[in-house]
């Protein structure tokens, strides 16, 4: 039997971020192979993650960051179990790490994502690790990307909602960029302009407005001009540009964008949030 010592326990543990116990236990059923006890404990994930497959990982952490040019953003979701977990430090230092790589590989898609490593590591694997580590579940549920003149991320406080907002013009003030990421945080916005929304929402949109009118007793010649408006005023309060501005109701998002400049307008956005 291979003598354990502290010294060994603590490398572990700096190697695959198990506590004490696990670590120490994983060595002494290697028989003092750090290697295999690595592996121990990531197996010990995999047989937690499979076991706890149909639990539902509904805390976590949504993170959105932009690269240092500014053209570029991705924000992740990071689930587990249990808000403490989502509160740990080890555990956004995680997601961070993750998001910092999509960041800088651009991944197309989050199986692609999920492939890219961290030390020599897949980023999936390393997933399934932590749930050895911590015996939750853990699941790297959403990445998204904008490319953009300039881009503009938020993260709103406790790190359960994420928006990223790409602009056309790129010497703009970062906090106009964060004025409207903040709006789409905020009113959740379907799409950036009437023309972008999908043909198959408008069309639900306006039958619900028809069938809105009839229960109200409304003659049937008149069903198809009430929903009209009914779907006119979904694209007021729906799509971006058409909101009105939370910070100055007096003006709509578009209007806050041309007073800055003319020509200032949103190319795109993305919106996550682990309550909705």
């Amino acid at each position: 039997m291979a003598e354990i010592t502290a010294a060994d326990v603590a490398k572990l543990r700096k190697a695959c971020g198990a506590g004490m116990m696990d670590c120490k236990n994983a060595l002494v059923e290697a028989n003092g192979d750090f290697e295999k006890a690595i592996e121990l404990i990531r197996e010990r994930g995999k047989a937690i993650a499979n076991k706890r497959a149909d639990r539902e990982a509904g805390e976590g952490v949504a993170l959105a960051k932009v690269n240092a040019a500014g053209n570029h953003g991705a924000m992740i979701v990071l689930n587990c179990e249990t808000d403490f977990v989502a509160k740990n430090n080890d555990f956004i230092a995680l997601a961070t790490s993750m998001l910092d790589v999509a960041i800088d590989k651009k991944p197309a898609d989050l199986e692609a994502l999920k492939a890219l490593e961290i030390k020599g590591r897949k980023i999936g694997d390393l997933v399934l690790d932590q749930s050895g580590v911590t015996g939750e579940k853990f699941e790297l549920s959403f990445f998204e990307k904008i490319d953009a003149a300039k881009v503009v991320a938020y993260i709103h406080s406790g790190n359960k909602l994420a928006t990223l907002v790409g602009l056309n013009i790129a010497d703009i003030d970062t906090q106009v960029g964060r004025d409207v990421a903040m709006q789409i945080a905020a009113m959740s916005p379907v799409s950036i302009d009437k023309g972008d929304v999908t043909e198959e929402l408008r069309k639900k949109e306006f039958e619900i407005g028809r069938e809105q009118a009839r229960l109200e007793g409304k003659p049937e010649n008149m069903l198809d001009k009430i929903a009209e408006g009914k779907l006119q005023k979904f694209y007021k309060e729906s799509t971006l540009l058409n909101q009105d501005f939370v910070k100055d109701n007096k003006m709509t998002v578009g209007g806050y964008l041309k007073s800055v400049n003319k020509d200032l307008t949103v190319t795109g956005f993305k919106r996550v949030s682990l309550n909705a």
